[in-house]
């Protein structure tokens, strides 16, 4: 018998028009394992996860680059449609934020966490973030936010090259623009060119200090803190392997139990008061053991089904019992847990896991999403080999910017390792934050 109370349906959300966000999969599986209807609301035309026996029902989803009241628009018809109160999940960071925003119009069609309405937006944008973290005394790499070109060249010299940049709001750059949400500029010049794109865009230009990936350096942590505040499920776990290495999303996650990161995580939501689903992102300085937080993301990320513990539960679980009422009957932890993108990295799914392992895609009660992903990630490599063996019809630069996972230092305790590493990239299809990219992640 299930704790869940199947008689409350899911309506997962996603704008991102990604089809291969496992994070999606993961929490459309989480719930219908337990029974409960899951009502999807993305782009599963020719994704993976409209395969899956889980999807109750599929609706359209929202245009790209819905605004937020268009996509609080398409929620009110679905929930028209469904006749009756439903937990909404939101998977990306414009879902996470619009929701956010229209809470109180939303319910009671939905059940939300109760927080203030800006604050999923306040943790999403990376130049507020910033702001959050000092006020909260969390440790977050030095930024800055130019306000001119001058200033974002300047910026650069004062942070040191190499730097990081990013746009506050990654999830207003225009598909099909050119633009990714991180890079790293390694002159004041690339600093000055990139601020000149700030309008198309969509949202302001911040500089921060690089801290280069290394082994064991790469941290996240995922939670849900309940209508208490108090942060239940999930844990923190460490990236072993990355696509692309050294900088993108999590390929081959592990639950590590560590205080540190479950402390500033505990502590941060805490102070926030923060309710809901959470993905926290860290890198450890090589050379000070502190860990920086980069991203928090308001919503599940890609990997949560790593933080399945031994009584069958997740953050998305943990939503679902919280807000129909329902006691949270926490398992023991499970430590040592691998969660494997299998695209990503396809031997490490095939090697043993004593400690035991899910996998993003293929699962033996739902086999139609691995299937397709395999048909559709051959379809995608093709193409893109096809693309680079093409004449190019423009020159192409040799030095392009480089996607990365980065941080930095306040001046007086900026990392050591900062002044002697270089950074690290390889080729991927991903441009975007861990689960933006393909999937937090």
């Amino acid at each position: 018998m299930s704790l869940l109370d199947v008689r409350v349906p899911a309506v997962v959300l996603r704008v991102d028009r990604n089809p291969f966000h496992h994070g999606t999969l993961g929490a459309v599986r989480s719930l219908g394992r337990a029974g409960v209807d899951v009502h999807l609301v993305a782009d599963s035309t020719g994704s993976p996860v409209g395969r899956s026996r889980f999807v109750r029902q599929s609706h359209p989803p929202p245009a790209p680059g819905a605004s937020a009241a268009e996509i609080v628009a398409v929620l009110r018809r679905v929930a028209a449609r469904i006749a009756r109160p439903a937990v909404l999940i939101p998977m990306d960071d414009a879902s996470a934020v619009a929701v956010g925003h229209f809470r109180e119009e939303l319910a009671p069609a939905y059940l939300l966490p109760r927080q203030p309405a800006r604050l999923p937006e306040r943790v999403a944008d990376k130049a507020e973030l910033a702001e959050v973290c000092a006020a909260a005394g969390i440790p977050h790499p030095r930024t800055l936010v130019p306000d001119s070109a001058e200033q974002a060249a300047a910026a650069a010299w004062r942070l040191g090259l190499p730097v990081v940049a990013k746009w506050s709001r990654p999830w207003l750059v225009p598909a099909g623009s050119g633009l990714r949400s991180t890079v790293v500029v390694r002159s004041a010049r690339e600093a000055r060119e990139l601020f000149g794109r700030t309008e198309e865009a969509g949202s302001r230009l911040l500089l921060q200090e690089f801290l280069p990936p290394g082994p064991d350096r790469d941290w996240f942590f995922h939670g849900y803190a309940d209508h208490t505040g108090l942060v239940r499920a999930g844990g923190p776990g460490r990236k072993q392997r990355s696509w692309p290495r050294g900088a993108g999303l999590t390929a081959v996650g592990l639950w590590t139990p560590n205080p540190r990161v479950q402390g500033l995580a505990e502590r941060l939501t805490g102070e926030l008061g923060y309710r809901g689903i959470f993905d926290l992102d860290f890198r450890r300085c090589g050379g000070t053991g502190r860990y920086d937080l980069l991203d928090f993301n308001p919503r599940p990320g890609a990997q949560f089904r790593l933080f399945t513990d031994g009584a069958g539960l997740d953050v998305v679980r943990a939503l679902h019992l919280d807000l129909t009422h329902r006691p949270t009957a926490a398992g023991a932890p499970l430590a040592g847990r691998a969660f494997v993108v299998e695209n990503y990295a396809p031997l490490s799914a095939l090697r043993p896991a004593p400690r035991g392992r899910e996998l993003a895609w293929s699962a033996p009660d739902d086999r139609g999403p691995g299937l397709a992903m395999w048909a559709l990630w051959g379809r995608h490599v093709a193409g893109r080999l096809l693309g680079r063996l093409r004449p190019a019809r423009t020159p192409v630069p040799r030095v392009a910017p480089v996607v990365v996972r980065q941080a930095g230092q306040p001046a007086d305790e900026r990392c050591p390792a900062d002044r002697d590493e270089k950074p690290t990239a390889g080729p991927g299809p991903a441009d975007r934050s861990d689960d933006e990219k393909a999937g937090s992640r």
